[in-house]
């Protein structure tokens, strides 16, 4: 009854300055595993849960308040959802089954009322001893869903699914010459096409710097066509690197960081580009960090750090010229080991304690042959403990004019979230976004939804509740 009960609650609304908050009512979690916003839809906002033994999904009107509460019904024995893919008109739950010893890999597609319209059968795997460990990612669109998992760590089983039609458009067993899962693996995607492209990393560590290279695999399914090249790292070491697919330029692009020789910290950043139709023609390029951005950056400690420690890879956005800017965060992790003299150190438990810090975000806007366009360093500081950083770190709320980097000051029960507005030319401003003081929220931005060019959506989970908060613009 208490779930039913929660509907009838009247969502809080809250003026501030240039944008309006809007809360949902609480949803308490039970024996959650995970859950899902969906959105984008004309007149709702869907919460799919994933409670072990069965899957809820919520509706909520443009107001967030709860319209109503489906458990959904779309397999005789409980599936194990492994991805979902959504549209403007519904979305798709990717899972896997059992049927007569047969483990089956399936879509089902329901409308924006969560009402099951159809569910096909992807593969039928027949009898397996063990379930594969299956892994999805989706195109920039949505529109394909790349299915895969890996065989013995050396053979890859893919299969693109269009999420518009319904339909697999492909399936391919590939064996890259070489490869171990763990050792090599990088990354893999598909395009808007339902191309995939599988990434792989060699020789990445002190004294192999030589030997060190990408060696890309790209199917494209409509020709069933295999490619395979290999992109030397001219003897740099690199610490984080993200791929993605310019689908307006037909080209991988990647961006990262590196180092000289065998250090712990990054020298400087570098962009590579690859065109999969000419053959993996690419070009690259390395920048190196100069000592303004270094001392910027670090203050005091850049002269005893010559480079730049512990910082990641977070977004790449892809300019429409062919550039693209790189994100990235300073972040660390430090794990307390037990008999520390400091009561704080552990928990009475004997476990061990983590603390997390997520710091200044750096963005770098590159031009299409690898040279710096703009470089800017937006400070925060947060720090948490025990709680995985679900917090902390940013979203990045992007429109054609800017971007936007919102996120918590301080990790704690009663905090002030932040925005930057980063502009095209570098330029950027700090503002106050809310006050979570007696609003009981605890904002997870990593997991926001972006659902509009004004709008978006952020979870907030706080003492075993969540609720949904809608930030416009």
């Amino acid at each position: 009854m208490k779930y039913l009960l929660l509907s009838f609650l009247l969502c809080a609304f809250i003026p501030l300055r240039s944008q309006e908050i809007i809360l949902s009512p609480e949803i308490p979690l039970r024996n959650d595993i995970s859950y899902e916003i969906f959105g984008a839809f004309k007149d709702r906002i869907l919460l799919f849960r994933d409670q072990i033994t069965r899957y809820e999904v919520h509706g909520f009107d443009p107001q967030l308040r709860m319209a109503w509460s489906k458990t959904l019904q779309f397999d005789k024995k409980t599936p194990k959802v492994i991805g979902s893919s959504f549209s403007k008109n519904d979305f798709t739950l990717f899972y896997y089954t059992r049927e007569q010893n047969n483990t089956l890999l399936k879509a089902a597609r329901f409308d924006t009322g969560a009402n099951l319209i159809d569910s096909v059968t992807i593969k039928n795997f027949g009898y397996i001893f063990f379930t594969p460990d299956f892994e999805i990612t989706l195109s920039e669109d949505r529109s394909k869903a790349l299915i895969y998992y890996f065989e013995k760590a050396t053979i890859l089983h893919a299969f693109v699914f269009d999420t518009n039609t319904h339909q697999l458009l492909w399936e391919k067993m590939i064996t890259p010459a070489g490869f171990s899962y763990w050792d090599d693996f990088l990354q893999i995607m598909t395009d808007n096409e339902g191309n995939m492209h599988l990434i792989l990393e060699k020789n990445n560590m002190p004294g192999k710097n030589e030997g060190h290279q990408y060696q890309i695999t790209s199917y494209l399914g409509k020709r069933n066509q295999l490619l395979f090249y290999v992109i030397p790292l001219e003897g740099k070491q690199t610490f984080d690197v993200r791929f993605i697919f310019d689908n307006l330029n037909q080209k991988l692009v990647a961006a990262g960081l590196y180092a000289e020789k065998a250090n712990d910290k990054s020298a400087g950043y570098f962009m590579l580009t690859i065109q999969p139709d000419l053959g993996g023609e690419h070009t690259i390029h390395f920048e190196p960090f100069d000592e303004t951005f270094i001392t910027t950056l670090l203050g005091k400690d850049a002269e005893k750090n010559r480079g730049v420690a512990e910082i990641n890879v977070q977004e790449l956005v892809l300019r429409r010229d062919g550039g693209v800017l790189l994100i990235t965060e300073r972040t660390k992790e430090y794990e307390r080991r037990l008999g520390a003299p400091s009561r704080v150190n552990f928990d009475g438990m004997g476990r061990f304690i983590v603390d997390y810090y997520f710091d200044d975000i750096m963005a770098i806007s590159i031009h299409p042959e690898g040279q710096t366009h703009w470089k800017a360093i937006m400070p925060k500081k947060q720090y948490s403990q025990d709680d995985g950083g679900i917090y902390s770190s940013f979203f990045l709320f992007k429109t054609a004019g800017n971007l936007r980097c919102l996120f918590n000051d301080e990790i704690k029960y009663e905090n002030t979230a932040s925005q930057y507005i980063l502009k095209g030319n570098g330029s950027f401003e700090r503002f106050s976004l809310l006050n979570t003081e007696k609003l009981d929220l605890r904002l997870r931005f990593r997991d926001a939804l972006q659902i509009s060019a004004d709008a978006l959506i952020v979870p907030s989970e706080r003492r075993n509740k969540i609720r949904l908060v809608k930030i416009s613009f």
